[in-house]
């Protein structure tokens, strides 16, 4: 998301910055740049005029315009106010022991979806949370969050057959047994339309009224732009919203919903849907997404991705066999399905500092798919021992991953390489010890 937003807001900052001393004119025709960038990442343009006419207001102020590195200083409020705008800090469920959320949104928002991966990460946090299919009149609706549900196992009460009466239908499933004595939180899907209507809005209303949940989260497709923004105000007006989930924040659409829905709802976006897969959900904080867009990174958020795909044991084995460049096929088959948990490859690549500025940045997914389907072709034993792979075993190699003699030498060229490189590693460490030991 923001691709291009990002490159042009980076573009005028770097051009700021090459100035040594920073007039008012500088800051003017920079700023008015960036409001045509955001307009044209659909962003709301009152969102817009009044961001930029903030960021001016403290760009403009004497201590910046006096200070050593200017340039530098108004990224610095750029980035500040950015995370404002996003909402400031990260905005936590409000649920205290057992609770009810309310998930609301129009179809094809991702609803039943974002359903189930909140369910997840409830259920990493120590909760029990309980699915609740609330769309009657869509059997297919009901049949995608049981699969869900199993997918993550976690418990769906659905309807009983025929039912019809929302009310009576969530009645029964607040009143079956969670888990005694834990923190049950029921998740409510409920129906959508294509477009907002005054049935849906009223039996949402009355939906609302009858559990009084203490969250009801709006899912928003972040690709939508402007519309997603009046959704947000009709939904928010109507329910008293108390959050939002972004979905497709991974995407390549211009992004400008994400950065006018915390102003003009008031309300703050919580979670962010970053993938298709039910673990490709986390918490919404502003300050990283800021940082990604102005071309800062979010390290803390790759650590944090490493630390749920990479277990402590792994990671010491792993340093080991790279230690004594005992690093075979099968290390690298786990280390390529420990960085395919943590998210697509392009998005983990864009978390690193300064990466969002180098040109061409991108990932081949074929080409990483058919280098998987290389070491999956092998035996086990010619995983550990790749010298034994001559000529005939690697023509039966290319045969079963649908690839060519030429991509299967290819990538052993690449791994002996690496594997010599280890070595040399180790060697030189290794004389290193000795030199400081001849130096005691």
């Amino acid at each position: 998301m923001f691709p291009q937003l990002g490159d042009k807001l980076q573009e005028i900052f770097k051009d700021l910055r090459g100035h040594g001393v920073i007039s008012e004119a500088n800051v003017d025709a920079a700023l008015r740049q960036v409001r045509l960038a955001l307009l044209e990442a659909d962003v709301d343009f009152q969102v817009a005029r009044r961001f930029v006419a903030r960021v001016k207001e403290k760009a403009l102020g004497e201590t910046v315009l006096r200070s050593v590195t200017p340039g530098q200083q108004i990224v610095k409020i750029f980035h500040e106010e950015l995370t404002a705008l996003l909402g400031g800090d990260s905005a936590p469920l409000r649920l205290q022991g057992s609770g009810r959320i309310l998930i609301v949104g129009l179809n094809g928002s991702g609803k039943t979806t974002s359903s189930a991966k909140l369910a997840g990460f409830l259920k990493k946090q120590g909760y029990f949370p309980t699915l609740v299919p609330c769309d009657l009149q869509r059997p297919a609706a009901i049949e995608q969050l049981v699969t869900l549900g199993k997918q993550i196992d976690v418990p769906v009460h659905a309807p009983e057959p025929n039912e019809k009466n929302v009310q009576r239908a969530v009645a029964a499933a607040v009143r079956s047994a969670g888990t005694p004595g834990a923190t049950n939180i029921h998740i409510f899907d409920t129906a959508g339309r294509q477009e907002i209507n005054e049935p849906l809005i009223q039996e949402l209303k009355d939906l609302k009224e009858f559990l009084d949940p203490q969250e009801t989260l709006l899912v928003v497709d972040a690709a939508t732009g402007q519309q997603a923004v009046s959704v947000a105000t009709h939904f928010n007006d109507a329910l008293a919203i108390t959050g939002i989930i972004l979905t497709k924040l991974d995407g390549d659409a211009r992004g400008g919903a994400a950065l006018s829905m915390r102003e003009v709802t008031r309300q703050p976006i919580k979670f962010a849907g970053t993938g298709e897969k039910l673990d490709q959900f986390e918490v919404f904080i502003p300050e990283r997404l800021a940082g990604r867009i102005l071309g800062m990174g979010d390290v803390v958020g790759l650590v944090e991705k490493a630390a749920e795909a990479v277990e402590a044991e792994d990671a010491a084995r792993l340093e080991r066999k790279l230690r004594t460049a005992s690093f075979d096929f099968n290390d690298f088959l786990a280390q390529f399905k420990m960085m395919r948990r943590m998210g697509p490859l392009e998005n983990i690549l864009g978390m690193l500092p300064g990466m969002s500025n180098v040109q061409g940045l991108s990932v081949d997914e074929k080409q990483l798919k058919r280098t998987e389907a290389i070491v999956l072709s092998m035996t086990k034993e010619e995983r550990t021992r790749p010298d034994i792979l001559n000529a005939r075993r690697r023509q039966r190699i290319a045969r079963g991953s649908g690839c060519t003699v030429t991509e299967v030498n290819e990538l052993l060229r690449r791994f002996d390489q690496m594997r010599k490189m280890m070595k040399s590693a180790g060697k030189m460490k290794k004389m290193m010890k000795q030199l400081q030991g001849l130096s005691r």
